[in-house]
């Protein structure tokens, strides 16, 4: 077989009249985009072309120690073969670099199995070369290598791309810069002709391998990936698209898949240093010609470029909108109590006689979601608010127009209201507040399903992805309020915390495309992950699952369903969530799976009327980590080849080689959590915002919280859990803070809209001037 590395080599690169030889390949095999990811240099998240071949050596990430590209140094060649130079000292460094990759995996496998192994230019010497660095024939040209026969493997370094990026002008870190597009077309033809003039002397069922194996920007992309020639199934690689069990996307692979099929192409056993998986045709069919799968392929490097360049403007939007619209709503939530307090301080009081039956805030216990929440409450309405919980509190429907009215609807004042006191169900201000809530909770879920519209391909693609994103979240937010659940508390906020959770889940079954290259999922480029569930999509689908499930156990016990057969109804939804998040064909989620299962177990055991205690927090971690370990060990079981990163753990943790990958993560989640201010700040805004404004009958707003917990008690046990899993989710993911921001955008935002509509069900009752109170303000619970 060959094995043939062109750095740099991109889908945009090939051209039928310029690189006619790898158009051909392309005509006649499977092609796929190829995430290089490797060890990057500082200050940049790129694969440097020596890192890139070292990578392939080793099947594992590496990297060289230093700033900037370190030059691919030229073999010493002798008698005996040739010598990488300064191999030891390359070897020891990748101990430093989180990955501890082996260095020549590759050629002692081939060698030792009694194979030949040949190596065609500099690069080439450092994949082919053996534990000790050395090759035993290497030579500068194809033409050079004679009879190709006697050899096993072949590699070679078309290094023209390299070669002319290398020549450059480095910017501040020591990368060079871009090459301008001409110099860049006649490299990649050269690079052509070379792979031409080693194709012409192969024999014609020799399979081979051409890959762009590092970049030559400033910047990550995905690179060419193309197979021809008998595959390891032994059936040749068809014309289609490619992909491998690492990624488990279709038209992409890995640079250590690259070393993976190697091995399995000359028949050998990889070994567990080798983390990529073999190449294989995916079954799905390629464009007809190979101008539209070239075109194909290059869109999606396009896409990866698009996000890299929206994604951080994206994020700044996003924080930035969600700051303002938590000033807006303690706005307007301190502009309502302001006008209520002149009018009762002027001695304008008066008594709702339908209230005063509910006056002491009581709910039915078959409403409530606990006795003490219920009382917590009452306490609350009577301290500050002003207001009372309504008949929907026992359970009954809403039956004043006036009072009881959705949002949004006339500016008609409740019996008995105030003079000069407009009644929360006829402030127009408070029915925005409502509405743009449930838009701000539909974010989320939006940013994921805008990848079902190809919106980095548009004229202005951030303008774009966030038209998109806005599209869909007022799709979600029509649907909220399109029916009669509207009028209810939960109602809003059951609609979009239920699409979230189904949305994300059936995108997980389904192969995760919906997370691929969305704003708030995973980039293929940077090769962190590419199935299964990303942190981010985690907190935004297990606060979408509990909170949904929250607002289903309210209508449930409205009508009449006893508590014991909804917390029932609750767990089985809940327990198939937390299995599809960690089960390897789906979410494959390690740290996920624990921190969802205590969440969760929050949330039932209020919605049950027990208390939490520390004790049962502990014995449901030890449940969540003895589930991720079955899940694990049944993956580990599985032939290697089909594991996922959970069975490969456990594989690790038998090689002694956690410790590593649990520093690596470690280092990651501080890194973000004390990096990303923008995200802390959110998550404390949003905090603040939860437990200082809708909280607390102060200065700063009506305890409206309170109020929504008293009309849909089901609602703390859902808050509850879903807070409960984002702490979780931050202290044992590598995402750090960006799992609490995120979850927080959800769960937040949706409290406020139920909070908003519990104010407009309230009715007015009597309340005594601020001057007549002579004890402080009691605050209401969480």
């Amino acid at each position: 077989m060959a094995l043939i590395g062109v750095p740099g080599l991109q889908w945009s690169d090939l051209d039928e009249t310029r690189t006619p030889n790898l158009w051909k390949l392309v005509a006649h095999g499977g092609s796929a985009s190829l995430s290089t990811r490797a060890v990057p240099p500082p200050d940049r998240g790129i694969t440097c072309p020596m890192a890139g071949w070292l990578t392939v050596s080793a099947g594992q990430r590496a990297g060289t120690a230093g700033r900037g590209c370190a030059a691919v140094p030229k073999p010493q060649v002798s008698a005996e073969g040739a010598t990488v130079p300064d191999w030891s000292a390359l070897a020891a460094y990748q101990s430093e670099t989180g990955y501890d990759a082996r260095l020549g995996t590759l050629g002692q496998l081939v060698t030792s199995s009694g194979g030949h192994v040949a190596a065609i230019g500099p690069g080439a010497a450092v994949a082919a070369a053996d534990a000790t660095g050395k090759v035993a024939t290497y030579v500068d040209t194809p033409e050079a290598l004679g009879d190709p026969t006697p050899y096993n493997l072949i590699v070679m370094d078309a290094a023209d791309l390299a070669d002319a990026w290398a020549r450059q002008p480095l910017d501040e870190y020591g990368v060079p810069t871009p090459l301008p597009t001409a110099t860049r077309q006649a490299a990649a033809a050269q690079a052509d002709r070379r792979i031409g003039d080693l194709l012409g002397r192969l024999p014609g069922d020799t399979t081979v391998l051409v890959a762009g194996i590092s970049d030559i920007t400033t910047n990550p992309h995905l690179h060419v990936a193309i197979a021809t020639g008998p595959s390891p199934s032994g059936r040749p690689f068809q014309h289609g698209y490619l992909t491998a069990t690492s990624t488990r996307q279709d038209a992409l692979v890995t640079i250590t898949d690259l070393t993976a099929t190697a091995i399995q192409l000359l028949d050998l056993e990889a070994p567990r240093e080798v983390v990529g998986r073999a190449w294989q045709t995916d079954g799905t069919t390629a464009a007809a010609t190979p101008l539209d799968t070239v075109n194909g392929l290059s869109d999606g490097d396009l896409a990866s470029q698009v996000l890299r360049e929206v994604r951080g403007p994206f994020f700044a939007v996003f924080v930035t909108v969600q700051l303002l619209f938590y000033a807006f709503a303690a706005l307007a939530l301190r502009r309502r109590r302001r006008r209520r307090s002149a009018s009762v301080s002027a001695g304008e009081t008066t008594t709702d006689a339908t209230s005063a039956g509910v006056a002491s805030g009581e709910a039915s216990p078959a409403e409530a979601g606990s006795a003490e929440s219920e009382s917590d409450v009452a306490r609350s309405a009577e301290s500050g608010s002003g207001v009372t919980a309504s008949a929907e509190a026992r359970g009954a429907e809403p039956t004043s127009a006036g009072t009881h009215g959705d949002a949004g609807g006339p500016s008609v004042e409740p019996a008995g209201a105030l003079p000069g006191y407009e009644a929360a169900s006829a402030s127009r201000l408070l029915a925005v507040v409502q509405v743009v809530a449930v838009v701000s909770g539909s974010i989320a879920v939006s940013t994921f399903l805008a990848q079902l519209v190809p919106w980095w391909a548009l004229p202005l693609p951030m303008l774009g992805v966030i038209v998109t994103i806005l599209a869909f979240a007022a799709l979600i937010t029509g649907l909220a309020f399109a029916g009669p659940w509207r009028a209810h508390v939960l109602g809003p906020l059951t609609v979009v915390a239920g699409i979230t959770s189904v949305a994300l889940l059936i995108d997980v079954m389904t192969g995760s495309k919906l997370q691929v290259n969305a704003v708030t999922g995973y980039e293929p480029v940077t090769g962190g992950r590419f199935y299964g569930f990303s942190n981010i999509a985690f907190a935004v689908y297990a606060t979408g699952t509990v909170l949904a499930l929250a607002g289903v156990a309210q209508w449930l016990l409205r009508r009449g369903v006893s508590r014991f057969v909804t917390v029932l109804v609750c767990g089985a939804y809940g327990a198939l969530a937390v299995f599809a998040d960690g089960w390897p064909s789906w979410g494959a989620d390690f740290g996920g799976v624990p921190a969802f299962v205590i969440g969760l177990a929050v949330f039932l055991i209020l919605l049950a009327g027990r208390r939490v205690s520390i004790v049962k927090l502990l014995l449901v971690g030890v449940a969540g980590g003895v589930l991720i370990g079955a899940i694990s060990l049944f993956d580990w079981l599985r032939p290697a080849a089909q594991r996922t990163h959970l069975g490969n753990f456990v594989q690790q943790i038998i090689d002694g080689q956690a410790w590593t990958v649990v520093g690596r993560k470690f280092s990651a989640m501080i890194g973000v959590t004390v990096g990303n201010w923008s995200l802390t700040l959110l998550t404390l805004v949003a905090l603040a915002f939860l437990f200082w404004v809708l909280n607390r009958p102060s200065r700063w707003g009506a305890p409206a919280l309170g109020q929504a917990y008293a009309l849909a008690p089901t609602l703390r046990a859902g808050l509850f859990g879903a807070l409960t899993c984002a702490f979780i989710g931050f202290l044992i993911n590598d995402s750090g803070i960006a799992i609490p921001a995120m979850a927080l955008t959800v769960a937040v935002p949706l409290t406020l809209a139920a909070s908003v509509r519990a104010l407009q069900l309230a009715t007015t009752t009597t309340s005594e001037p601020p001057s007549a109170r002579t004890g402080p303000t009691e605050r209401s619970a969480t």
